[in-house]
């Protein structure tokens, strides 16, 4: 079943130049829509509309969270597809 969530990712210093947004979508079959974005040389935020299977979805938050990057869900904007 294809879901829809909102997460907040916030990348360290030493994360920003690397492209694990779009690792994570080949990997797992997700499809990642930049809502908002802020990234500079010592640090990135992006709200991203991740959209795909569930297990995938937690898949990639878990990858990302693995790598060192701060997940948060973005409440009140879960969608079911």
């Amino acid at each position: 079943m294809m879901k829809k969530v909102m997460v907040h990712l916030t990348f360290p210093e030493e994360l920003v130049k690397e492209p694990l947004i779009y690792q994570a979508a080949l990997m797992y079959q997700v499809v990642p829509n930049i809502r908002r974005a802020r990234v500079s040389e010592t640090a990135g935020e992006v709200v991203l509309e991740l959209s795909g299977e569930k297990d995938n979805i937690d898949k990639a938050i878990q990858y990302w969270t693995e790598k060192g990057v701060a997940v948060e869900n973005v409440p009140g904007d879960v969608m079911e597809g």
